[in-house]
């Protein structure tokens, strides 16, 4: 039975409702699958970068060994194992000179020719025979000249010197070439033929302002040193790639060319400076180098020479002309060698080994000095066996 007590009233019981708690019904959590997709998400990504950045490489640095050379080498032009090639570049130096006076001039123009014979025959040209520039200008040559047998491809050649046949300044032709008139309307005249690889000189007629001769000997001699670095730096230029250029493998010859008038009371002095040289192929001379260095062991790899600064060479019978077939030479001093690494052959040498194994097949190649291995992803041990998926790269700096 309810009491008084026990009945609330009304205005209480809002109170009393008021003052309780508010309880809210908590849901069950959920589990976390955005989160976990995007881990996995990251998981296989990183997965995928590892297997796209894969690779197998070898960074190979090439061995090197230094060489005492004292041998005599013979060489050949164009062929052989030990090939010759001869270039030459040529400058000219002009200084304008206070005349001294004048005096009256009547000179003959003369100069250098080559003449070639294309003939299964020697051609044996006398004294005076004569040779024409295209404009028609005739040259002749003092004493006989006989011009070696020769082929359309490799011409007999023979040098000689020729003189102009009229005094003048109009004989100071630059390089050309030359026919023989005596020839024309024969086989001959394709077959027997000449060219200049300078200008002929020395041509003059009239009043010419002359200078002192003391005076003019001290500018020429300054004009040859001047031309020297030139005529360095116009040979270095003509060096074929892949071919070296040796100290004392060049020699340089100086033409005194006719001064002519410059402004009044004063004349231009000329001096032309020619610059032949003949060079190797680098590969070529460094094989030839290392075969005939005793107690090498040398096997015939490939090798180039990395300097040749500390290297002499001296020829046996002079610097050879274009139309030489072999050139004899002494080599001394230190050559620095350093082995040509093959990256093919390098890749098929590893390829499906285990890293250790291939580390000790490399130590059997000479060209290798030293060898790192890089196998990506890390847990990778073996390279592929396709040697086109092995990557070596060539370190010559070290």
């Amino acid at each position: 039975m309810r009491t008084v007590n026990d009945i609330v009233p009304p205005s209480r019981r809002k109170e009393d409702l008021s003052s309780e708690p508010l309880r809210i019904r908590e849901k069950p959590p959920r589990f976390p699958y955005a989160t976990l997709v995007v881990a996995l998400a990251v998981i296989l990504g990183a997965i995928g970068a590892l297997f796209y950045f894969s690779s197998a490489k070898v960074e190979v640095t090439p061995n090197t060994i230094s060489a005492a050379v004292q041998s005599t080498f013979t060489s050949t032009s164009g062929t052989g194992d030990l090939p010759f090639q001869v270039i030459t570049a040529q400058k000219i130096a002009s200084q304008a000179v206070k005349s001294s006076g004048t005096k009256l001039v009547n000179s003959y123009a003369s100069g250098s020719i080559t003449i070639m014979n294309t003939q299964a025959k020697a051609q044996t040209l006398i004294a005076n025979t004569r040779f024409a520039t295209p404009e028609g200008l005739i040259f002749r040559i003092h004493s006989t000249v006989t011009v070696p047998a020769g082929t359309t491809a490799k011409p007999g050649t023979a040098a000689a010197r020729v003189y102009a046949d009229k005094a003048g300044p109009a004989y100071n032709v630059a390089a050309t070439t030359f026919t023989i008139p005596g020839f024309a309307g024969t086989p001959l005249a394709t077959k027997v033929f000449a060219k200049s690889s300078s200008a002929m000189t020395g041509g003059a007629s009239g009043q010419q302002p002359v200078i002192d001769p003391s005076t003019e000997a001290q500018t020429r001699a300054a004009l040859k040193t001047a031309l020297a670095p030139d005529l360095e730096s116009a040979l270095k230029g003509q060096v074929p790639e892949g071919y070296v250029l040796l100290p004392g493998a060049a020699t340089t010859t100086y033409d005194e060319l006719s001064s002519d008038a410059a402004t009044t009371g004063q004349v231009e002095v000329k001096e032309q400076g020619t610059v032949t040289a003949v060079v190797f192929p680098n590969a070529a001379l460094a094989k030839a180098i290392a075969a005939s260095v005793a107690g090498f062991g040398y096997q015939g790899e490939a090798m180039t020479l990395t300097s040749t600064a500390e290297l002499t060479l001296v020829p046996t019978d002079g610097i050879p002309t274009t139309d030489s077939n072999s050139f004899a030479f002494t080599l001394a001093g230190t050559a620095p060698l350093m082995y040509t690494v093959d990256p093919t052959r390098i890749a098929a040498a590893v390829s499906g080994k285990t890293r250790q194994a291939a580390e000790v097949a490399l130590t059997n190649y000479p060209e290798v000095k030293r060898a790192i291995i890089i196998l990506r992803p890390f847990w990778r041990q073996t390279f592929p066996q396709d040697p086109a998926q092995i990557s070596v790269v060539i370190d010559s700096q070290n």
